[in-house]
């Protein structure tokens, strides 16, 4: 039987062991903001069109590729001001169509022309109830063909049922065209999971009734504990409000009436789907209608 020769234990080589994180190209530490810069893994960026949220989030702006998931307490203004200004941009650099599915409310042409976003380059799709499925289902079905669709720009779409999984799958298309993808949900989808890599909270501020507040609820970085404050107008629209709340107390405090300005009826035109109407200055689009449920 032979004899075993073990090998004398040899005392650890000092600075084998390296206290701290290793910096290494190319490897993002969950603790900083990720920048598209050091890592190759994360997807090209545009910005926002607002320089403080631009600063909080990873490579400075909108990830295209990328479902980003914009929370909100009930549909308001808040998130149109939001994209306005990188939907803009986006129809200024290239052609193409902005989508939206299933939006609330009908979009105003003449405040989207002032914000720079052509109105006759949207595409607003207002899904039905089909023998396939709900009108949930078939929103999610026009959301994911239209990031499949070359000649679209971006997709804003309205999805309040939709599930994680059926976000997954939206990811994936998203990530495969290389899009600029918005879902816009309810406050109450805030506990659910969510494969979107941005996740936002956006609401009205008390304080300043034109000011929007966003909280960042998930990004690849460290979490932000305040909320980015961005103005919810154009400074000449608050400099207008201003000046007639201004008027309004003067006249409280002379006694006198404030007069109430009444809304002005205006007719509208219903038009079936695949009919044309020339609108505002002549233009024809699709948003000088109500909107009805597409047929599919």
């Amino acid at each position: 039987m032979s004899a075993l020769s073990i090998a004398p234990l040899t005392a650890p080589l000092r600075g084998a062991f390296v206290k701290g994180p290793v910096q290494l190209p190319g490897v993002w530490l969950g603790n900083q903001l990720c920048d598209a810069m050091a890592s190759s893994a994360v997807q090209a960026t545009q910005p926002t069109g607002h320089a403080a949220l631009d600063a909080q989030l990873p490579g400075g702006g909108w990830p295209v590729g990328a479902l980003t998931e914009v929370l909100q307490p009930e549909p308001s203004r808040h998130a149109w001001q939001l994209l306005q200004p990188a939907l803009a941009h986006a129809t200024a650099a290239r052609p193409g169509a902005v989508v939206l599915v299933a939006p609330p409310f009908e979009p105003f042409a003449p405040a989207l022309q002032a914000a720079g976003l052509p109105p006759e380059r949207l595409c607003q799709v207002q899904p039905g109830p089909t023998q396939a499925g709900s009108t949930a289902t078939t929103a999610l079905w026009a959301t994911e063909q239209a990031l499949r669709c070359r000649d679209v720009l971006a997709v804003v779409a309205w999805l309040p049922q939709a599930l994680p999984e059926q976000l997954r799958r939206l990811q994936l298309a998203a990530a495969h065209m290389g899009q600029l993808l918005w879902v816009l949900r309810p406050a109450h989808a805030r506990q659910q999971a969510s494969p979107a890599p941005l996740r936002l909270w956006v609401q009205g501020d008390v304080g300043a009734p034109l000011a929007m507040q966003v909280q960042v609820l998930k990004r690849r970085g460290p979490p932000l504990a305040q909320p980015v404050v961005l103005p919810g107008g154009s400074a000449r629209l608050a400099q207008v409000l201003a000046a007639a709340a201004a008027r309004s107390q003067q006249r409280r405090g002379q006694g006198l009436p404030v007069p109430v300005v009444a809304p002005v009826k205006v007719p509208v035109t219903v038009v079936l789907p695949g009919d044309a109407a020339v609108g505002w200055k002549g233009v024809v689009h699709a948003l000088d209608r109500v909107a009805l449920p597409a047929a599919v």
